[in-house]
């Protein structure tokens, strides 16, 4: 017997939101009781800037979480406290290797209870993070969203998040659609099939079109030095200061060490889910091909480790449509309805291009900012480059351990975020996308490949250096990557 259709009211989804609440997140917890933790997180950016939010969370109580009550609360309680965790380890010249019992056995309590890590998700920074202006606007436009809390209190800060926030509304109808195209495929319903397939593509369109959008309150430069250091997780991260991680101190001797990833939107449920809805396989970064059906379970290591990173309902309902997909097969079993085919193409077209368009902006956001503070560090001394030590400084000095030490026994950099390259999990991830191809003009267009750039030397055949081919190390939202491992791309965080 099959298993059924997931219902998504089964998973805390809604048909109009997707994966973001469908009751709006709240502003601030009701209960007086948490007055403090709404304090902190308000005037974060002041507590950071003065360097004076380790005291004040040092003399913080631990507060209960018996005051929590609805999804809601508790979703606010994990965001706040996420804040302020982060805010503490990267908010001072050092990293802090230690949370407070203040902060660690609240925020382990209220991990478990949403089944999460305790650590700056996507959850915490985009899906529970923002507010509508106007409660009678939708809230798939960027014009009318606003977030709830920052690090910084930066424009670009909050306009880094609300793009995910507006994929993510944009994004949301395509769970009801796709799952009904599932239901048509099972009735042998093609007509359904392809209607549900072209709304899909219309609507990934879209998706890119938001995404193209990053710059234009952003700024790269802001963002690499003063945003992305507050996104680092524990994980990966011994140079910076954290060579076990993160201790969450429990109180009265208790607690233990943990490493996470950081904040990345390879944790977006959204994303994971157009791939399964498609039949898009994704094997180890650097295997080329592999039997269909026949991924060995490693294949799948960084992206069931970001699963670990998303809301327990929601990875348990990408686990559970997994199990049902059907929409490759059943093209690949209609090859001879044209337009079937060419509008599962379509989609796989749209996403590989939402796809290249997140390679281009990484590479504005992450490589081309990483060469620039790696220029000017070559000026600096030692001592001024390593008087502050954080994620944006460990990113620009080259004297950092990993530049000379972190190597393998093939001299080559370890890199990786959950350990996969970045660089060439996100080019690889495109290119698979465009696999399951079906026409001949669209595998032509998915197989395309940027033309091979004149890199030897005219009489010896010696390969010229090219601006990417320095050993910057690049630290990311969630872990290392290298400048030997740009290609023409790059990674911001990965979709």
């Amino acid at each position: 017997m099959r298993p059924p259709i997931p219902v998504l009211s089964d998973y805390g989804i809604s048909p109009t939101h997707g994966f973001l609440p469908e009751t709006l997140p709240l502003a601030r917890l009701p209960d007086p009781y948490y007055n403090k933790w709404e304090a902190i997180v308000a005037n974060l950016q002041a507590l950071v800037l003065s360097r004076r939010l380790r005291g004040v969370v040092d003399r913080l109580p631990v507060l209960d979480t018996i005051g929590l009550e609805h999804d809601s609360e508790w979703r606010r309680a994990y965001s706040l406290l996420c804040f302020m965790a982060h805010g503490y380890i990267w908010g001072d010249d050092s990293p802090s290797e230690k949370l407070p019992p203040s902060i660690a056995a609240p925020l382990l309590q209220v991990s478990e209870y949403l089944e999460l890590p305790p650590v700056a998700t996507y959850a915490a920074l985009c899906l529970w993070n923002f507010k509508p202006l106007f409660m009678d606007e939708d809230i798939d436009s960027l014009d009318n969203l606003a977030t709830l809390n920052t690090f910084t209190g930066a424009l670009d800060e909050s306009w880094f998040y609300l793009i995910s926030v507006a994929i993510e509304a944009r994004g949301a109808p395509i769970i009801p659609l796709m799952l009904t195209a599932m239901a048509a495929a099972r009735q042998n319903d093609a007509s359904t099939v392809t209607r549900c397939l072209r709304t899909f593509a219309e609507r990934l369109d879209d998706l890119t079109t938001l995404l193209q959008r990053m710059h234009e309150s952003c700024d790269p430069v802001i963002f690499y030095n003063r945003i992305r250091p507050f996104l680092a997780g524990s994980k990966n991260m011994g140079e910076a200061g954290l060579p076990l991680g993160v201790l969450y101190d429990t109180g009265n001797g208790g607690g233990k060490y943990h490493q996470y990833s950081g904040g990345s939107n390879a944790q977006s449920s959204l994303i994971q889910f157009f791939d399964i809805a498609l039949g898009i396989e994704h094997r180890p970064t650097g295997e080329r091909s592999a039997p269909r059906g026949r991924t060995s379970g490693a294949s799948h290591n960084f992206i069931m480790d970001m699963r670990s990173y998303m809301p327990g309902p929601h990875a348990r309902f990408l686990n559970d449509v997994s199990v049902i997909s059907n929409i490759r097969n059943f093209v690949e079993s209609n090859t001879d309805d044209k337009p079937l085919s060419i509008a599962y193409d379509a989609c796989l077209t749209m996403l590989r291009t939402f796809r290249d368009k997140h390679i281009a902006i990484v590479t504005r956001y992450i490589i081309i900012p990483s060469r620039e503070v790696r220029a000017r560090s070559r000026s600096r001394s030692p001592a001024a480059v390593r008087q502050k030590m954080n994620l944006a400084v460990v990113s620009r000095n080259p004297t950092a351990p990993s530049a000379t030490e972190d190597r393998n026994k093939d001299g080559k950099q370890l890199t990786g975020t959950g350990g996969t390259s970045l660089i060439p999990f996100l080019k690889q991830a495109r290119d698979e996308t465009g696999e399951p191809a079906v026409e001949a003009w669209a595998k032509r267009f998915m197989n395309r490949g940027g033309k091979p750039e004149g890199r030897n030397d005219f009489f010896f055949g010696k390969e010229a250096p090219t601006p990417f081919e320095e050993e910057v190390e690049v630290k990311g939202l969630a872990g290392t990557w290298t400048m030997e491992d740009f290609e023409g791309g790059g990674g911001l965080c990965q979709y």
